[in-house]
């Protein structure tokens, strides 16, 4: 009875862990969050599944593996710190790009926001590797 439990309540719980992780990383620039608590909240969405379900199925809902995640991220960084290079500054100086919307007020979009996302890809990525590694077991 309690796994029936644990098991619809995790699928209404991970869409909303994935949703808040998203609003926690796009905070990150401007306010407390970021990438790296986006990440731990995404991580703990897949932790649940494999708690209810199986570590297989929460493998096929990253739809990646760990590892690409953390390459991925690794390779965002490395792009986002470079940004600053290519504008003469120093490496991982933050640029940022104003983009007016057309209902008023702007849109800032910059390198800081990309290292977030690096740093939530990565975090995710180990976190979940080390989770669904140790679950198997």
């Amino acid at each position: 009875m309690t796994s029936g439990i644990l098991r619809t309540t995790s699928r209404l719980l991970k869409p909303l862990l994935l949703i808040f992780s998203i609003i926690v990383l796009l905070r990150g620039p401007n306010a407390p969050g970021g990438g790296f608590v986006g990440g731990l909240l995404a991580a703990a969405a897949f932790a649940l599944q494999a708690i209810s379900t199986d570590v297989a199925s929460a493998r096929r809902g990253l739809h990646v593996s760990p590892q690409v995640l953390m390459g991925a991220g690794l390779a965002l960084a490395t792009l986002s710190g470079t940004v600053g290079l290519l504008a003469g500054r120093p490496f991982l100086t933050a640029q940022s790009v104003a983009i007016a919307l057309p209902w008023g007020g702007e849109l800032r979009l910059g390198t800081a926001l990309a290292f977030d996302a690096s740093v939530y890809l990565v975090v995710l990525g180990a976190v979940a590797l080390i989770i669904l590694t140790l679950a198997e077991e």
